[in-house]
């Protein structure tokens, strides 16, 4: 595991080299309310790279300058954290599972000490760090949102949450999820519906809205999400946060409960990109027990983190971006649209080329991506039968035993998508569904390629609509997959992604966000959070805070 700190080396240099994203900062609440400035869609269409309003700091580095300035002890980190956390969580639930706050402050407290000591303190030493409950937790329950496994303690940590607690984060609660990870507004959980900080009458999206919301909401610094087809890039622009799905492979997946293992990735959120790619970091790298895990070296991303002072007045010349223009079209909300198209004028003016490029096969993914990630969860999902995984309905036949526990365990989404992957893999079906499904993703992944081959990045919305309502497509299955469009084909490529926010629409009392995607080639996450980085550093009259942190200022 050395080779995690080496990765991760928060060296002087380094730090000096953020300066500006790690000034330190007054550590009370008082520090996160917003400009005054409301976003319109029009103010955003004229923009230049000198910033007026403060942009996103890297919360895990200033953080940490003010624990070793001895500003702050970890403890009152601590204690600031947890308080913002019981206080607005009956309004969110984005946490399943919260510890007892004694074990958050004696971990605080250790860190202290160590502190004191002069001890050497870990990249992620005192960062608070939420879990989708999706991913296996040694100390604490893991459900993947589902009745099926209530009350299960796995008898290991997950990879990343490993990496995550040797390197000195402190996981501070398991977050909610759509059951297994099927969904797409985190309303699929089998235990509580959770609410976005922007308007807690709307959706924080899914699967992982709880590990989005808690971001958003400053319940932690960073979270841990899974993504399958979107579920860490749809909900980080539903809840105004970074989202990053990294390369298949740069993570590993051991100790993630699968849902379709050839598209599923561990992703990262964060208030900021440079806090994400932080995240990335620590939890990047090949790992043994996960055999797809990719042995690529893992480049310190922290080089890729410019200052916003040090920046020339056309910091991207010469880079070459595609808007994918089967994403700005029919059944793409206006206001989404023009934001993205705002920020596709910001690109420019940060000296980038944007050019529209056309993807004729990106409607074939949606079609495509249901038939394959149902089919594998059809497979996956067998070994919660209440024998091997899962509670269990007490039947005098096995049958029985098998039937009423999956019954009785499962909710309707993950049994509707069960029993479509099965008949899509049954015998006289494979080949027209399951086989074509496969052709059509090689037609996908060529496409890309071709794409990446002209352009450095493309760009696209991260979703059709900013966040709805709550209840608003419960009803109508097909509704909500297609708001996938946007999301899938990047799993069916296995490339990475970064979701960022870039603007706002109406809704709400402050408007609602909207996230921009940007997807690089293969490993080459590199490249997306420097670009992500830059476009966040120099956007202007812009504060991704939402009012459940101001309001809570306020009271």
């Amino acid at each position: 595991m050395e080779h995690h700190h080496e990765k991760l080396n928060l060296s002087v240099g380094n730090m000096r080299m953020l300066s500006t994203l790690q000034t330190p900062r007054s550590l009370s609440r008082l520090s996160l309310i917003p400009s005054n400035t409301f976003t319109s869609r029009a103010s955003l269409t004229h923009q230049s790279p000198t910033t007026t309003t403060t942009p996103p700091q890297s919360q895990i580095l200033s953080n940490r300058h003010s624990l070793l300035s001895r500003h702050v002890t970890a403890a009152d980190l601590a204690r600031s954290y947890l308080t913002r956390l019981r206080q607005s969580e009956p309004h969110l639930r984005s946490f399943l599972h919260l510890p007892d706050d004694d074990a958050v402050l004696a971990q605080a407290a250790h860190l202290d000490g160590k502190i004191s000591a002069g001890d050497e303190l870990g990249p992620l030493a005192g960062v608070f760090v939420a879990v989708k409950d999706n991913i296996c937790t040694i100390d604490m329950p893991s459900t993947a949102g589902s009745r099926i496994l209530e009350g299960y303690r796995p008898p290991f940590d997950a990879t990343a949450v490993k990496r995550v607690k040797e390197l000195g984060g402190i996981v501070v609660g398991k977050t909610n999820l759509d059951e297994f990870g099927m969904g797409s507004t985190t309303e699929g959980s089998a235990f509580q519906v959770t609410a976005n900080p922007w308007d807690v009458s709307r959706v924080p999206g899914g699967s992982s809205g709880g590990s989005a919301a808690a971001v958003s909401a400053r319940q932690c610094v960073v979270s841990l999400g899974s993504d399958t087809g979107g579920s860490v890039r749809q909900p980080a622009s539903f809840c105004g946060v970074v989202g990053l799905k990294p390369t298949y492979g740069r993570v590993s997946r051991f100790g993630l409960m699968a849902y379709a293992s050839s598209l599923d990735a561990i992703g990262c959120f964060g208030s900021s990109v440079a806090d994400t790619g932080i995240l990335l970091s620590a939890i990047a790298g090949h790992d043994r027990f996960d055999a797809t895990s990719s042995k690529q070296d893992v480049p310190n991303f922290l080089s890729h983190f410019v200052s916003a002072s040090s920046l020339e007045s056309k910091p991207l010349k010469g880079l070459r971006v595609g808007l994918i223009r089967e994403t700005i079209g029919d059944g793409v909300d206006a206001g989404v649209i023009s934001a993205i198209r705002a920020a596709a004028l910001h690109l420019e003016e940060l000296g980038c080329s944007v050019n529209e490029v056309s993807l004729p096969s990106f409607s074939l993914g949606l079609p495509a991506y249901y038939v394959l990630a149902v089919s594998e969860s059809s497979s996956n999902l067998s070994r919660y039968d209440g024998i091997r995984y899962g509670g269990q309905v007490y039947a005098d036949e096995l049958d029985s035993l098998y039937g009423g526990s999956r019954s009785k365990g499962f909710g309707s989404e993950v049994k509707m998508r069960i029993l479509m992957g099965t008949y899509a893999l049954s015998a006289g079906y494979y080949d027209a569904y399951y086989k074509r499904a496969q052709q059509v993703r090689t037609i996908i992944r060529n496409s890309f390629k071709e794409a990446l081959n002209q352009n450095d990045i493309l760009i696209s919305p991260a979703a059709p609509s900013a966040a709805y309502k709550i209840g608003e497509k419960k009803n109508d299955p097909l509704a909500m997959y297609a708001g996938d469009i946007m999301t899938v084909n990047v799993n069916l490529a296995g490339l990475p992604a970064l979701v960022l926010p870039c603007g706002f629409v109406e809704g709400g009392s402050a408007g609602l966000p909207v996230g921009l995607q940007m997807i690089g080639a293969a490993f080459d996450e590199g490249q997306l959070l420097r670009v992500g980085h830059i476009f966040e550093q120099t956007l202007e009259n812009c504060r991704f805070v939402p009012p459940i942190v101001t309001d809570d200022i306020a009271d």
